[in-house]
Order: C-alpha cells, then structure tokens, then sequence
C-alpha cells in the first residue's frame, strides 16, 4: 500500500536530525562534483550515487518526480486489528514443521517462533545504523522502507540478510551484529545459491529515453553479490524482456513511473530441466506485478527465455514446485479478492486453487505469499491483514495466526506480515546456544 502517514513524515524527521547529527545536512557538500551549487542547478541521485546536474541534466521537476518514485514503498499496516490474535488455530496432527520465520511492520526485524506462537529469536538493525557504513552523501533522503524489513533470509549459522525496501540490504549476525551493508536501492525479494552467490532485486529511478525522454521512471535491475555483499555485475530487466522472443509483454508497460515493481525473484533448482524450455537450474523466475508477468531470465545471457501472463491481476511470490507446477499469489484477480494459485507452466492450465468462501475472508491488496509444505498443505501470508496460515490441498485451514504487533501513528493499525516461512524440521538451531 503506497501511500504517504504521518508516521512516515515523523521518520523523516528524524531521519533528519540524525543525518545533521552526523554531519550531513543538506548545504554540506563534497568536494570535487559536489561542489556548492549554483542557482536553477539540482541533485539527484540514482542508481545509489548522486549526480550534479545543471544545464542539460535533468530539470527539478524530473528531479523531484525522480525523488518521489525512489520513495515508493509499503505502510508498516493498514487493518484495524481482530479482537483474536496469535495462534487462532492449530491442528497438530494435520501441519508440518515447527518453526516459523517472518517480518512483520512493526519493526526493522525478524522473527523465528515456534507453532504455538512463542517467538525463540529475533533479529533487528536499524536503518540508519546501517547506513552510517557508507559515504554521507550516500546516505538517502527518504525513510519509507526503513522501518521494517520486507523480505529477510536465515542462515544455518544464525546470520540473516535483509531488506529494507527500495533502500538496501544488510547482513547481520545471529546476535544482529552488522556484517556488511549494500547501499544500493535493494527492494522486495532476494535468493541465494548453493555457493553463496547473492541475487536481489535493485531499483533506480531516472530518466531512460528508451522508455520516456521527458518522464523518470523506476526501473528494476537483479543486482549479483559476492557472499561478502559486493556487487558482481547487473541485469536490467528492460533489456531482458527487449529480446525478440519477450518484447510483447512490454506492450503494456507504463511510459513513466513504476514500469515493473518485479517483486519475487528465485533461484531455478532444474525440477524442470529438459522439460520446459528455459527453466534451466540457475535461471532466474521472477514475478513483475506491473506486467502481470511470470517470467524466467537466463542468468548468462540476460534474456527473458520464458515469460506468462494469465487470469492474475498485481501478482507476487511466483515459485516453481517440486511436482513441476508453478504456484503464485494473486493478489487482485479474484473478482477483485485474492487467492493463491497452481498451475502447469507448460499448459497454463490451472490445477488447483485457494481463496476465501466470501471474497473478504481473503484480499491482500498489496504483498503476500505462498509457500508448497512438503505435507501438501500451503502456506500463505496475507499481508495486509497480519496474518498467515496453512490449508490442506482440498482449502482447509489447520494453522492460522494473527500478528499481534501494532503499527501506525497510534498503534491503530495491525502490523504486515510481508513473509512468512515455514522452516524444515532439521533446520540447525544449535547456534541458538552458543555466544
């Protein structure tokens, strides 16, 4: 949900003091580039570095339509909170796993808990204790994305990496030290490989005359990390579906603004090896909600080598299933509600689905997921609502919790679940007890 609290504007103030508490207000200036500016000049900064602009460069009103797109992101919630939360219901007998590991809105965190609701650890970073790391002038204007984390990533050691939404990544320790922080407009989703080898999703606002010569726009990239967080090399999701076999899908790509909002990104495992063309292990399967398109790059060449578009509207969490179907979270296209859905990547047909008996027992209107239990049974994460749950494959629900954190200027609102995971029962947890 995108839109703009006065929670949001007391964050920024204090964004403020902070950076002027560091030495970084706005009439401090490197040298070099950065010199004091002159009259009608402007800054703007993207890609993660700040440009000086004057003359030809961007206008200010490109510079602050620029400044508005990379504020784009989500409220920490937005539902007025059920009299029941915690663990509504469990079902023993009929659920799998223990444990439970998500991020909620209520803080820059995660969580780890077990099946009854009792929370084993949690994990936290500030934002702005991230970004001290880096540059002053690297440090962004916003504040959005930095009061929660919107997607994070356990390790067997304990160490977890991090999202803050459309402003960076962090990587911390089990004990929420920092290890590294990435600076560079991560956003939504990230995965890593078997070596280590970090995925995520990046964005930067600016002017692409391939798109639009007057008009910024927010365009997606994967950026590929080393394990210690240095950038390797880029994909520019534009080029990607610009090769000949996908440009069609960009028929209906906005000129300005938010052109993708690619909000999922998976690392292929080869269930479908020689099956499918393009699902190669490796590749990369993404979800672009602004396209309405499930799409597999070739991490080689960067090239869109699958692409679809089905009866979904704003969909998330596309992932690829151990039984070779594909299932995601669509979060519009249900005559307006949600539901989640499993389909044949081959044949676009249609095997199987879950939504509410009344529309409004299931809507996220933005966020959500869905994650395949080796059991059968789903996952989801309705996120507006705070709430995740797991169903049986014929929609009973046997697992149901109700995040009881609170968000908003009051405590007013429930706060998101963005993800929730459900981990393997042998996960290590040993790191737990040792210092």
């Amino acid at each position: 949900m995108e839109r703009f609290s006065a929670r949001s504007a007391l964050a920024l103030l204090v964004l403020a003091c902070a950076l002027a508490a560091l030495g970084c207000s706005g009439e401090e200036r490197q040298s070099g580039d950065q010199a004091a500016l002159e009259p009608g000049e402007e800054w703007y900064r993207p890609g993660g570095r700040w440009h000086h602009t004057a003359g030809g460069g961007v206008s200010g009103e490109q510079a602050r339509e620029i400044e508005r797109l990379r504020s784009i992101g989500y409220v920490s919630g937005s539902q007025v909170p059920p009299e029941e939360t915690s663990v509504t219901l469990y079902d023993p007998e009929r659920t799998y796993g223990e444990l439970n590991f998500y991020t909620s809105g209520h803080f820059p965190g995660a969580i780890l808990m077990d099946m009854e609701g009792n929370i084993l650890h949690e994990w936290g970073y500030q934002f702005i204790e991230a970004w001290k790391t880096g540059p002053c002038d690297e440090l962004p204007k916003r504040s959005k994305g930095a009061g929660f984390w919107r997607r994070a990533h356990l390790f067997e050691n304990g160490d977890v990496l991090a999202i803050y939404d459309g402003l960076g990544l962090v990587k911390v320790d089990k004990r929420s030290r920092l290890i590294w922080a990435y600076l560079e407009g991560a956003h939504h989703d990230l995965d890593v490989s078997e070596d280590g080898t970090i995925f995520v999703l990046v964005r930067e606002a600016h002017i692409n005359p391939r798109v639009n010569p007057e008009d910024p726009v927010l365009e997606d990239y994967i950026a590929v990390l080393d394990p210690e967080g240095r950038e390797l090399r880029r994909i520019s999701l534009l080029d990607a579906f610009s090769h000949p076999r996908s440009r069609r899908y960009l028929n209906t790509m906005k000129s300005s603004g938010d052109i993708f909002h690619t909000n999922t990104i998976e690392i292929l495992d080869g269930t479908l090896d020689g099956k499918v063309a393009g699902f190669e292990a490796g590749n990369l399967l993404v979800c672009v909600r602004e396209l309405d398109v499930a799409a597999v790059v070739d991490d080689a060449s960067g090239n869109v080598v699958w692409a679809a578009r089905a009866p979904w509207s704003k969909p998330h969490q596309t992932t690829l299933l151990p039984n070779g179907n594909m299932m995601i979270f669509d979060n519009r296209g249900y005559g307006g509600a949600s539901r989640v859905v499993e389909f044949d990547p081959e044949t676009m047909v249609i095997v199987w689905d879950y939504h509410g008996e009344d529309p409004l027992d299931f809507y996220s209107k933005e966020c959500g997921s869905n994650q395949r239990l080796p059991n059968g049974n789903t996952l989801i994460t309705e996120t507006d609502a705070g709430r995740a749950f797991s169903v049986t494959p014929d929609g009973e629900i046997v697992w149901e919790y109700v995040n009881p954190a609170r968000a908003g200027d009051s405590g007013e609102f429930i706060a998101s679940i963005f993800d929730m995971v459900r981990l393997d029962p042998d996960f290590p947890l040993d790191w737990l007890e040792t210092d």
